[in-house]
Parts: C-alpha cells; sequence; structure tokens
C-alpha cells in the first residue's frame, strides 16, 4: 500500500495552515490551490493524485490548504490576497525552503501572481494554470471567471457535486465523479465559507502587477475551461514579460495530469535564466507634516528638533509593528514600504491618530507599484506616484491609488472616491480614494 505523506501545520501569524511535502527532488515546486482544496480527500482525486506523484518526481512539492480551507484553520472570515500570500511564505519558511517555483491554479493564481511581483527573491519560477489577472471584465480586459455562475452553484447545491458543471462539464453526470466532488466540496469549507472567498476576490484586479514579475513565467490554459476562459491565459501571458504560453485540451479540474505535468517539468529543467531583483512590486507610504516650516518657525529650532523626534520614533515603531520598512525620513515626513496594501493603509490609519496628541497632522498617501532597490534606497515611477498622491491628501487623511482599492478587495477596509486627478510628471489621469476612518 502507498504510503502518503504525513500533513503538518505552519504557523502563519494566528492562523495555522496545513501543508504537505512529497518528493524529495532538486527544486522546490510549491503547488497553490484554487477554490477547492482538502489535502487528504484530493489524494483520492483520480487527477490530481497522479499529477501530484508526477511533479514529486522531478521536485520537492509543497501542497497546502489555504486559511479557511480544507484542514487549515477554518474560523478566519474573508481572507485578503495580502494574507493568502503570507500563507506561501509561511509554508516555505516551515519546510526550509528559500526559493521555490510558485504553481498557482486558478483562484490561486491571483495569490501566486502577487507573491511572484513581491518576493521575486524567492520565486525561481512562476507557473499559472486556468488563472486570471481580473475576476471581472472591463473596459480593455474583456475576459474574467465565470463568478456569477459559481455562485449560483454554491448558493443552489453546494455539497452535491454541483461544482462539476462548470469544473468539469463533460462529467457532469458521472455518479462517481459527481460524488468525489461533493465529498471535496463539503471537506473543503461551508456555503458561507465558500461564497465569502468568491465575494472577496470578485473587486480583486492584478493587472498593475504584472509588470513586476521578473521571474520565468509559463502560463497553462485548457481549452474547455468554462470557469476561466481561455482568453484570461492569453491575456496574461500576453502582458508578463517573456511568458510562454501553453494551450492544453481539457477543462478545469478535468484535463491530462502527464500533458501537464510533461509542460510543467520540460519548463523547470530545461536550462536556467537568470532572475533579476532589482525590479519588484511593493507598497510605499509618504507621510508628511502639514504646515510643518510654519511650525518650525513659531517653535524655534530645539523644540521643533524635540518635535521631530518624538514623531520619528512614533512613526518607526507603527511602521515596523505593520510588518514595514521605513527606508528613510524626508525632513518633515517619511517614506516607507510594506509587502502588502492593506498592511500600508492600516499603518496611515495609525499615523494620523498616534500623532494627533503631540499636535502634529500628516497627510499620507499610499500606492502599489513596481518600485527599484538603489542600496538601501528605492526609487522608480512607484515612488513617484507615491509622493505625488500624498501631496494631493488633505490633513489628516489617508489617499490611495486605484491600484491599492483593487488588491485588497475583500479586506473590509472602505473608501470614498476623491475623484481623477493628474499627477505631476506622470501619464495620463489618476482616480484616487480616501481611507474611510
Amino acid at each position: 500500500m502507498e504510503e502518503i505523506p504525513e500533513i503538518c501545520y505552519a504557523n502563519a501569524g494566528n492562523v495555522e495552515i496545513a501543508y504537505r511535502v512529497l518528493g524529495s527532488g532538486p527544486l522546490d515546486l510549491v503547488w497553490v490551490p484554487g477554490l477547492i482544496s482538502n489535502l487528504d480527500i484530493e489524494w483520492e482525486d483520480h487527477v490530481k493524485a497522479p499529477l501530484y506523484r508526477r511533479l514529486a518526481g522531478f521536485s520537492r512539492l509543497i501542497t497546502f490548504d489555504k486559511r479557511g480551507m480544507g484542514l487549515s484553520d477554518r474560523s478566519v472570515g474573508a481572507p485578503t490576497l495580502e494574507d493568502r500570500m503570507d500563507d506561501v511564505r509561511a509554508v516555505m519558511d516551515a519546510v526550509g525552503s528559500e526559493r521555490a517555483a510558485i504553481l498557482g491554479h486558478s483562484e490561486g493564481g491571483l495569490m501566486s501572481t502577487l507573491f511572484a511581483a513581491t518576493y521575486p527573491e524567492r520565486t525561481a519560477a512562476l507557473i499559472l494554470f486556468g488563472t486570471f489577472a481580473k475576476s471581472t471584465r472591463a473596459v480593455g480586459y474583456p475576459h474574467g471567471a465565470e463568478v456569477s455562475e459559481i455562485r449560483r452553484i454554491v448558493d443552489n447545491g453546494w455539497g452535491t457535486g454541483s461544482s462539476t458543471e462548470v469544473f468539469a462539464h463533460a462529467l457532469k453526470d458521472h455518479p462517481l465523479v459527481r460524488s468525489h466532488l461533493a465529498r471535496i466540496e463539503r471537506a473543503c469549507g461551508s456555503p458561507r465559507t465558500i461564497t465569502a472567498i468568491i465575494d472577496s476576490i470578485v473587486g480583486s484586479d492584478l493587472r498593475a502587477a504584472l509588470p513586476a514579475i521578473s521571474a520565468p513565467t509559463l502560463v497553462i490554459h485548457t481549452t474547455d475551461d468554462r470557469a476561466v476562459p481561455i482568453g484570461n491565459g492569453r491575456w496574461l501571458a500576453d502582458h508578463i514579460d517573456g511568458a510562454r504560453f501553453v494551450e492544453m485540451p481539457g477543462e478545469h479540474v478535468l484535463f491530462d495530469a502527464d500533458v501537464f505535468a510533461d509542460e510543467v517539468e520540460s519548463f523547470l529543467t530545461g536550462g536556467p535564466r537568470v532572475v533579476t531583483t532589482d525590479r519588484v512590486l511593493s507598497t510605499v507610504l509618504f507621510s508628511d507634516i502639514v504646515g510643518s516650516t510654519e511650525a518650525a518657525s513659531s517653535l524655534g529650532d530645539q523644540k521643533w528638533r524635540e518635535l521631530l523626534d518624538q514623531h520619528d520614533m512614533l512613526t518607526r515603531r507603527e511602521v515596523e509593528s505593520h510588518g514595514g520598512q521605513l527606508v528613510k525620513s524626508t525632513g518633515d515626513g517619511v517614506l516607507a514600504t510594506f509587502d502588502g496594501p492593506g498592511r500600508g493603509v492600516a499603518c496611515g490609519r495609525r499615523l494620523t491618530s498616534v500623532l494627533e496628541p503631540l499636535g502634529i497632522e500628516v497627510r499620507v498617501g499610499v500606492h502599489t507599484g513596481e518600485i527599484e532597490r538603489r542600496g538601501d534606497d528605492i526609487g522608480g515611477i512607484g515612488v513617484h506616484i507615491g509622493a505625488r498622491i500624498s501631496a494631493l491628501a488633505e490633513p489628516s487623511q489617508v489617499l490611495v491609488s486605484r491600484t491599492v482599492t483593487d488588491l485588497v478587495a475583500g479586506s473590509g477596509l472602505e473608501f470614498q472616491d476623491h475623484g481623477e486627478h493628474t499627477l505631476k510628471g506622470v501619464p495620463g489621469t489618476w482616480q484616487l480614494f480616501a481611507v474611510v476612518a
């Protein structure tokens, strides 16, 4: 009888993530699951189990259940992409993987894309399978996942195998297939849990993150995918620099495991490519003290310096407590970076309140975009945009770009439309949003 590797748990903050390691190949490969996963039951799947065995034949394969799913902690609300990205990092840390190929399937492709853009130094390669950059259609993006159809199925028959209608349509009337998917549905999460996760990804838009991906990228899509039509895969491949696109027969969860594994193995072992880590997706925060010149003149040099020292101490404390890095002081403000937009927004909100007792008002700008690492400093268009947004904020206001609001969809953060603005030195108009306190 085949021995199934044991299930372990990794700590991701206050959440426990279930994971399993298969194989001992020379490279690490992290499988990031889609909407449905359960480590126990998927080992019985006639597609997944053989696929995992094949992938583990040339890699150390790391599989896990995302927070809220399967064997991982369930009662976690509706995790954001930022939260889920932490799941990947936590599992890699738990198994001692400094760098791995990241393979994201379906909805798991969103967090995989964000991880690759944010942590290029830990991403050896990126493989996107049956996934998308944006869940809904928009001007310039006539694709999107069939979210409304999936939501209808969840509402009308979750736990009965109803997902076969979009995930494996050719076998939707096969009793054994339907029964197996019914078990996975129930073991994955309740209808309410799945609905919350679906709702959390509706507003997600990863298009702005794609230029920051420097890892070699393979995009695979099946021709008859009803859940995520193939146009989504073609669009991704067209907008990720150097990405290779492979089209293969099959459906969303019904495909030839050997053909898929052959493509992945060929891509990962066919020869190395130098990965540059100078460019990275990051969230930048700029803060600026309101009326600093007038305050310095009124207080005098010594008292103003003492006030600035208190400002700097409190600001550093808040940046670090929110998982950020203080890049530098700008004299009457700071520049900081975060590996997730939610943390940057939360820090900005906190700064406006903790500095108030000192009689200091700050305006804060937050933007997520591509930056360039320059030793201990950073530069690039993302930094430039963040500075311009900060300058447009009102006293005690946190102002963010549309990219930030798209990436924190489902987080519970509330924003108010601040209108379209031109940013000095930046082409086009930019829609900005104020964080609702």
